[in-house]
């Protein structure tokens, strides 16, 4: 295995705190009990430790023993999902409704695993800056990734670099996925209200009916794909919600859609807002309905630095058994995007096995897989012991 083997020594002490995180996950800005957790490991590993940083957010700081040198930021995201565990073993969630559907108990496992190493052999110069976030899954500026940044993260830890990583079902573990430039999705969300007076669903001419003119509106708003993008660029619309009427006899006197706008290229990211409010005012005009948009923007790109992508795939080939440098883009969206806007860095994805059985990120049959652990402690130290000329 090619994994730094002080860290594979420890592999089942990795596993026990990610099972533990698992058996007791945490919604954003509520992850007290995994912050407190964090902290007790780092400070028992003679980490110097801030907490409180972006609502639960936990920050370690270690120096090495060999003078001076860049200062390395390693992020890890710390909050579950509001989601119902289906899983059925030992470990299962204890909280009912809530359980790590995306595998940010690995993560924070792993971070944890290369702390702990780091700290016991301190091989490298400068220092380390690790960063547990919370509030991943809220996204946008109301994120973990945003608050951190704005209560002053990069101010109080200077950090030259930052890296994370995702694991990614579908890759066999012992796997890597990295390239440089536009890697994840920008990810907007939009809100359209429909109004317009209520009646009996009998006598729909007595006024306008709100329901078809949201049913409109959902399949006009792929017009901003197919005519108003252009071709060559990725954009993704999608109304994941709609909500309107109580009763089957009536046609209520409002709807609501909402759903998300996702793009790469900047031009079709901010040619989508007033494509969208032209569309669904257009709609509404035609039938004699109202409508209120708020159109939010949340997510920007994910761009990774092309020296700091280098830099992980040079380490990535030192750990990993298999090492991808073209991964195809996903339009799924990563607050770590707000941290590569402030400092150059990467972020990288891990081999987390087969993605068969539901074993998907955010379903409820989802589970980190276990093996992965020492790959990324291994890459996580890799990143901050290579030579400082690198």
């Amino acid at each position: 295995m090619p994994v730094n083997n002080r860290i594979a020594s420890f592999q089942n002490d990795m596993v026990a705190w990610r099972q533990h995180l698992h058996e007791h996950p945490e919604l954003s800005y509520q992850e007290h009990e995994t912050a407190r957790f964090v902290a007790e490991k780092l400070l028992s590993f003679g980490i110097e430790v801030t907490e409180g940083i972006g609502g639960t957010g936990v920050v370690g700081v270690l120096e090495g023993n060999n003078g001076e040198g860049r200062s390395v930021g390693l992020r890890a995201d710390m909050d579950a999902l509001a989601i119902a565990e289906m899983n059925d073993f030992g470990y299962k969630s204890k909280k009912p409704g809530i359980m790590h559907a995306c595998g940010h108990d690995g993560h924070t496992a792993m971070l944890l695993g290369a702390a702990r190493y780091l700290a016991e052999t301190r091989n490298f110069a400068g220092r380390v800056v690790f960063i547990f976030q919370p509030a991943e899954e809220m996204g946008g500026d109301d994120g973990g990734a945003a608050r951190m940044i704005n209560e002053g993260l990069f101010d109080r830890f200077q950090c030259d670099e930052i890296y994370g990583v995702h694991n990614w079902p579908g890759m066999e573990v012992g796997s890597f996925a990295v390239k440089a430039g536009p890697m994840m999705a920008s990810g907007d969300g939009f809100d359209i209200a429909v109004r317009s007076n209520g009646m009996h669903a009998a006598q729909p001419q007595k006024g306008c009916d709100v329901v078809l003119t949201a049913a409109h509106i959902i399949v006009a708003l792929q017009q901003l794909v197919a005519r108003n993008t252009d071709p060559l660029d990725a954009l993704v619309v999608s109304a994941t919600q709609i909500h309107g009427g109580d009763a089957y006899n009536v046609i209520p006197n409002e709807v609501n859609i909402r759903g998300t706008v996702r793009a790469f290229s900047p031009v079709a990211r901010a040619n989508a807002e007033p494509c969208l409010r032209r569309i669904a005012e257009g709609i509404c005009a035609s039938t004699g309905a109202e409508c209120e948009i708020n159109y939010t923007r949340q997510y920007p790109t994910l761009v990774n630095e092309e020296a700091s992508t280098r830099v992980a795939e040079h380490v990535g080939r030192s750990v990993f058994k298999d090492v991808n440098t073209s991964p195809p883009q996903t339009m799924i969206v990563e607050d770590f995007a707000f941290l590569l806007e402030k400092k150059p860095g990467c972020y990288a994805w891990i081999g987390n096995g087969p993605d068969d059985n539901g074993r998907i990120l955010h379903s409820a049959w989802f589970d980190f897989n276990d093996e992965a652990l020492p790959f990324g402690a291994s890459y996580f130290a890799g990143l901050v012991e290579r030579p400082v000329s690198s």
